[in-house]
C-alpha cells in the first residue's frame, strides 16, 4: 500500500476485481492520490522502480493497454504484455497455474478477460495483486476514471445526477458501484431484457444509502436524462456479442444519445463515453464533437487513475 493511503489509516484489499473492494473513504483517497499524480508526475517517477507488471489481455485494447504500459513506465517500473487473444486463460495452461507462476516473477497482474470467473480464480491463486482491466461483468478502472473526471469538472460527484443510457453491461455495473461510493444519483435507462444484473443493482443501492446516493432504473431514456448533469453511453454490442450487432441496433435505436436527448439534460450537462465509440449508433458525431463532450479527458485520466491504482496496490 502506498504511503498516502497508510497515512489515512486505510486498509485496502490486495486486488481490484469488482470495485466493491474499496469503500467510499478509500475511493476518496484514490482520487486524492490521482490528482497529486496528475499534477506532480515527477514526484512518482521512481515510485515503482524495480517492479514488474504482467498484463494478460484476451481482448483488443487501445486505452487500457497504452495507459497501463505508459503508467507503469512513468512510475519507474516495467510492464510485460501477454497476448492471450488466441489461447484464452485456462486453455493452454490452467488459470491457477498461471497465477502461481506469474506470482514468482512479477509484482502485480493486470487482466483484461472475457470471464469474471477466470479473473477471480486467477486472483485466488496469485500471491500478488490482480487488477481487473475489464471482464464480462465489471470494468472498475473505467468507472473510477469516469467519476474522477466528473469531480474535476464539477468539484464533486456527491449529489450529482448521472444518466447512463444503453446496455446494462459491465460499464453500467461499474458506474453503479463507483457512483454509490461517491454519493452520486445514477440513473440507468435500458431496453426491456437488457437491464443491469439485479444483484449488482441491489448491492449498489445498499452502498449508496451510506453516501446519500441513489440507483434508479428507467425504461425511457428521456426520463433518465431529465435534469442530469452527466450523460453516459457505451456501445450497444460489447466484445463477444458481435453476432447480435444487427438485432441490438434495432432494439437500441431509441437510446441513441443525440442533440435531442441531450436537450433534456441540465444546461451544464457533460457527455461521457468509455470509447471506442460507434458514431452514428449509440452517439452522434454532433454530440461527440460538441463542447459538452469530455470523452478525451476521460481517456487521458485513465492514465492517472491507473497510476494511482498501481501505486496503491504495488508499493
Amino acid at each position: 500500500m502506498n504511503v498516502q493511503a497508510q497515512g489515512q489509516g486505510l486498509s485496502l484489499a490486495s486486488d481490484l476485481l469488482t470495485g466493491t473492494e474499496w469503500n467510499a473513504a478509500q475511493v476518496r483517497e484514490l482520487f486524492r492520490l490521482t490528482a497529486d499524480v496528475k499534477a506532480y508526475p515527477d514526484r512518482y517517477k521512481s515510485a515503482l522502480a524495480g517492479h514488474f507488471l504482467a498484463m494478460i489481455f484476451e481482448k483488443p485494447s487501445l486505452r487500457t493497454r497504452v495507459t497501463f504500459e505508459v503508467g507503469m513506465a512513468s512510475l519507474g517500473g516495467t510492464a510485460i504484455f501477454l497476448d492471450h487473444a488466441e489461447a484464452h486463460l485456462g486453455e493452454r495452461e490452467s488459470v491457477p497455474d498461471v497465477g502461481r507462476s506469474l506470482s514468482r516473477w512479477v509484482h502485480g497482474i493486470v487482466a483484461r478477460v472475457f470471464s469474471q470467473e477466470a479473473l477471480e480464480t486467477l486472483a485466488a491463486y496469485a500471491t500478488v495483486p490482480v487488477v481487473n482491466a475489464l471482464s464480462d461483468v465489471y470494468h472498475p478502472c473505467q468507472a473510477l476514471c469516469d467519476f474522477f473526471t466528473i469531480e474535476e469538472k464539477f468539484g464533486s460527484a456527491s449529489g450529482l445526477k448521472m444518466a447512463y443510457v444503453g446496455d446494462g453491461n459491465n460499464v453500467c455495473h461499474s458506474l453503479m458501484v463507483a457512483g454509490a461510493r461517491v454519493g452520486a444519483h445514477v440513473r440507468i435507462a435500458t431496453p426491456a431484457g437488457y437491464e443491469p444484473d439485479a444483484k449488482i443493482v441491489a448491492a449498489a443501492r445498499r452502498d449508496a444509502a451510506a453516501t446519500r446516493g441513489t440507483i434508479e432504473l428507467f425504461r425511457a431514456p428521456e426520463e433518465a436524462v431529465s435534469g442530469a448533469q452527466a450523460v453516459y453511453t457505451d456501445v450497444w454490442a460489447s466484445m463477444g456479442q458481435e453476432s447480435e450487432t444487427a438485432a441490438r441496433a434495432a432494439i437500441f435505436a431509441p437510446y441513441q444519445v443525440n442533440a435531442k436527448l441531450m436537450s433534456q439534460a441540465a444546461s451544464d450537462a457533460l457527455f461521457l463515453h468509455c470509447l471506442p465509440a460507434h458514431r452514428g449508433s449509440e452517439v452522434t458525431d454532433e454530440v461527440m464533437e460538441s463542447p459538452r463532450s469530455i470523452v478525451f479527458d476521460e481517456a487521458e485520466n485513465r492514465l492517472h487513475v491507473q497510476k494511482a491504482i498501481l501505486l496503491t496496490l504495488l508499493s
